[in-house]
């Protein structure tokens, strides 16, 4: 029998490597799926609709809400996210592993509707170490860094409601951290079920 996929969060303040995290742990774990949000804020230079995000206006956001097609949303700096409740649920049931990248508001949702999603927040290794990545990256002006370093205290504030915590310091270490995690779910009895079921009936024959 296929196994039910297992259901990923990971949440972080601005600018504490998630995106770039995520996108490694897909290059190491080819077996998960990204979900991809739909967003109302701008597109950022190399940024890619459908691939990053659907990039969608405030109207038709507010249409979709209306028929109850999110999962979870949240709006985040005046734009709003939202993760399709069709494509995570069609997926988790053909037996295939979800991780979504989203907010901690995103994250208190799903684990609301799904118990038994796993929730992982990454954490960065300093306050200095965040504002200095935020500058680096150079999305934006000093009044929204400003605005995002005033919000990360209320963000990091949710650790607890988390299952793991990564320190994302020496990425390497972080994408290793991250990979350990996943790997270790699937490992879990009740995931390994499905995919023994011939070897073990083979070895109790």
């Amino acid at each position: 029998m296929k196994r039910r996929g297992i259901l990923y969060t990971v949440s972080a303040p601005s600018g504490a490597g998630k995106t770039s995290l995520v996108k490694a742990l897909l290059d190491q774990c080819p077996e998960l799926q990204v979900s991809v949000s739909h967003t109302t804020r701008a597109q950022r230079p190399g940024e890619i609709n459908g691939v990053n995000y659907h990039f969608i206006d405030r109207a038709e956001f507010t249409n979709m809400i209306d028929r109850g097609e999110f999962l979870e949303l949240a709006e985040v700096f005046g734009n709003l996210y939202g993760t399709s409740q069709r494509w995570v649920e069609e997926t988790l049931i053909a037996g295939r592993d979800v991780i979504l990248e989203i907010d901690w508001q995103g994250a208190q949702q799903i684990r609301r509707l799904m118990p038994d999603s796993i929730s992982i927040f990454i954490l960065p290794p300093s306050l200095k170490a965040l504002q200095e990545r935020l500058q680096g990256r150079g999305q934006d002006d000093s009044v929204v860094i400003e605005k995002r370093m005033a919000q990360a205290h209320d963000e990091i504030a949710h650790y607890t409601e988390a299952d793991y915590l990564v320190v994302n310091d020496v990425f390497d270490k972080a994408l290793a951290d991250l990979t350990a995690i996943i790997r270790a779910q699937t490992l879990q009895l009740k995931y390994q079920l499905g995919n023994l079921q011939r070897l073990l009936s083979d070895l109790l024959a």
